[in-house]
């Protein structure tokens, strides 16, 4: 590894994301302004507008988008207007 690219104070950390309320402790080197108090301990406190804990892709709770049946709406919708087309 090359010597003097990493920091050397690491320190704990807790890290809050702000659309659940979930907070995780764990020891980082990002610097920060505010502070929690946890357990009678104060830390230093990152917050974040999404996590692990609030992502779709890691709660499994994505949004579909329904494609084949809006094609179908729009076919049934304009069908008409389509064969016109394709005989001209």
């Amino acid at each position: 590894m090359k010597k003097g690219i990493h920091p050397e104070e690491y320190r704990l950390v807790v890290f809050k994301d702000m659309s659940n309320g979930t907070t995780t402790l764990t020891k980082s080197a990002a610097t920060t302004k505010e502070t929690i108090d946890i357990d009678g301990v104060t830390y230093p406190l990152v917050k974040l507008e999404i996590s692990n804990t609030s992502h779709p892709f890691y709660t499994g709770k994505v949004k579909l988008v329904d494609t084949a049946g809006r094609v179908d709406k729009f076919m049934t919708r304009y069908k008409d207007h389509l064969e016109k087309r394709k005989k001209q």
